[in-house]
């Protein structure tokens, strides 16, 4: 009797429980916010105040040719030597400035960037303490693992277009010419831009397992899908993954698939198998 009075007690609905009116919601959500941008100015400050120390140790780390993916690289066509040679000397981009104020607001919008990534678990308990109180005990679980990892597939996802997809496409871009009379002369404006963007982009890519599992948990999206599809999605990813790295190396190529390819694999996992009826069509 006692557990399942426990149990009533634990699925009691917000409607049940005290409530807040719209201006006390309003009011919590601004304390939200607030704590929210005071925690991100003072992240900026601080990455502000280190960033050339991290321009020349991380951010500008992939212009060198002791990356360390390059390294990993060299190594691995040196023992397997059907591969194409991969060398790492030589290898030294020279980033240019051709704005006056480029360097300065690059180094403000940097710090900012970097403020709101390294933030973000901070950012999403915020975010939680707001929601959670609405929420069924059983929803709260829930949304606490889907909150866990998003955060760990965005830091994920960023680590890999960090480590991986940046640097190999920078490799490739760098050293290509249309012309010998054309030599390369990349800016800081470039730079930024490209590496910024891969990273976002890998961080969000790696956010797809748990789109699909929360599309599987309402019922939108099953297995079926992904078995009847994952040709296709070989396929389709294969080519992506030689837009992204065009050098004509299969290891590289294969570097750079693989990732997506396990995050295809990750979200059929994560959906619910195809109702009974739907398999025997």
């Amino acid at each position: 009797m006692r557990k399942l009075n426990n149990k009533v007690a634990e699925e009691k609905s917000p409607s049940e429980l005290p409530q807040m009116g719209f201006w006390s919601h309003v009011d919590a959500l601004r304390a939200v916010l607030i704590r929210g941008v005071i925690v991100i100015a003072v992240l900026t400050v601080v990455l502000f105040i280190y960033m050339p120390d991290i321009f020349d140790t991380v951010i500008l780390a992939p212009c060198h040719g002791d990356f360390i993916l390059y390294r990993l690289f060299e190594k691995v066509t040196h023992a397997w030597p059907w591969l194409p040679e991969f060398t790492t000397e030589g290898f030294d981009v020279k980033l240019i400035n051709i704005q006056l104020a480029s360097q300065f607001f690059i180094h403000m919008s940097t710090s900012a960037w970097l403020a709101i990534v390294l933030g973000m678990p901070i950012l999403l308990y915020l975010l939680w303490g707001f929601v959670s109180p609405a929420l069924y005990p059983r929803e709260k679980r829930g949304v606490r693992r889907a909150f866990a990892l998003g955060s760990l597939m965005f830091y994920l996802g960023v680590a890999v277009g960090y480590f991986i997809v940046f640097p190999v496409t920078l490799r490739f871009l760098a050293e290509y010419q249309i012309s010998a009379q054309v030599p390369n002369q990349i800016s800081l404006d470039s730079y930024m831009d490209n590496l910024l963007t891969l990273i976002l982009v890998m961080g969000l890519v790696f956010e797809l397992p748990l789109i699909a599992w929360m599309l599987g948990s309402i019922g939108l999206l099953n297995r079926r899908l992904f078995n009847r599809y994952r040709r296709h999605a070989i396929v389709f990813l294969l080519i992506l993954a030689a837009f992204i790295t065009p050098t004509g190396d299969p290891f590289t190529l294969m570097i750079v698939f693989l990732p997506i390819y396990l995050l295809w694999e990750a979200s059929a996992f994560l959906v619910p198998p195809a109702p009974a009826a739907d398999n025997n069509e």
